[in-house]
């Protein structure tokens, strides 16, 4: 192809925007379209189809662009021809593991040429759509990357910071009733988030919650679903499951190591850091919205990071 062309393993953030966006997102970060491809039952055919999101940012420019980029992908030994057919596209996915989303099923690539981005999202299984392509300007879509790097602020309604997550990460409603609910979140920009389907400005999204008696709480990515912990007072190994107050008994006393030998085993053999485990029973004890209840608080051994003294007006 013609114009330079770079194809790395996405970040977790970048993962985001190779699926299908709200209208406002797709505005902000120059979403061109996008492309669906499967390689057919016989494994030799490329069917494709095209959504267009911004119709007029699809110009002549890009259009040639777009099918160089799909070419080269196809059958260019230079970008390993990895999307030739369905076996390519299989051994592209399992040589880069960093790749992998987590739900083991999918793949994340993004290819760079110098005006625009192509975020693919890989499935090589037979019977499925084996490619989407989102296509974006490459400037505006860096610019929101780095925006959300900022994370996405839950305030009070005079706006004190409550606590942040992550792009793309959950929080959890709790209703006045006790019944929960589970929302996906976007950064937008400083002062506006999407909670499910809807746009916020923080403030507005503060005073609904409280007015209607909802608790918010994080839950965030970088913490696993459950973890193990022990009670001091007797060394009984317990269960912390993320977004939950206390703990769950299990009855099990280790015999054959310290009880605090035998979490980090158990922990480690279900991928479960230091940091993760103090952040989790941090969560557990003092609510999942303070600082403690982040794993980014806490060094490799578990111990809490002292903040620096410019960074504690803005702990999160």
């Amino acid at each position: 192809m013609e114009a330079d062309m770079t194809l790395r393993p996405m970040t977790s953030a970048e993962r985001n925007y190779s699926y299908t966006q709200s209208q406002q997102l797709i505005m902000q970060t120059g979403c061109i379209g996008h492309l669906r491809a499967d390689f057919g039952s016989d494994n030799k055919h490329f069917y494709t189809s095209w959504d267009d999101h911004r119709a007029d940012l699809k110009s002549e420019d890009f259009k040639h662009e777009f099918e160089e980029v799909i070419n080269a992908l196809r059958g260019d030994d230079k970008y390993g021809a990895v999307f030739k057919n369905r076996g390519a596209l299989l051994s592209l996915c399992i040589r880069t593991p960093e790749s992998s989303f987590e739900n083991g099923r999918e793949f994340g690539f993004r290819a760079d040429t110098d005006h625009y981005s192509y975020m693919f999202r890989l499935n090589p299984g037979k019977g499925e759509y084996n490619i989407y392509c989102y296509c974006y300007l490459r400037q505006w879509l860096d610019r929101h990357v780095r925006q959300a790097e900022r994370g996405i602020r839950f305030i009070t309604p005079d706006y004190k910071e409550v606590f942040r997550i992550s792009d793309g990460d959950k929080i959890r409603m709790v209703l006045p009733s006790g019944e929960k609910e589970d929302y996906t979140c976007r950064y937008v920009d400083e002062t506006h988030l999407e909670v499910g389907r809807n746009l916020y400005h923080i403030c507005e999204f503060a005073e609904r919650m409280k007015d209607n008696g909802i608790t918010v709480i994080p839950l965030r990515s970088s913490l696993p679903d459950k973890c193990f912990s022990y009670l001091e007072s007797t060394g009984e190994m317990i269960v912390i499951t993320k977004g939950e107050k206390g703990y769950t008994p299990t009855g099990i006393y280790p015999q054959d190591s310290s009880p605090k030998k035998g979490v980090a085993a158990a922990n480690e053999a279900n991928g479960v850091t230091k940091a993760q485990e103090a952040a989790m029973v941090a969560g557990s004890m003092f609510g999942w919205h303070v600082p403690g209840a982040d794993p980014r608080n806490y060094d490799e051994h578990g111990q809490a990071i002292r903040p620096k003294a410019k960074d504690r007006d803005n702990e999160r």
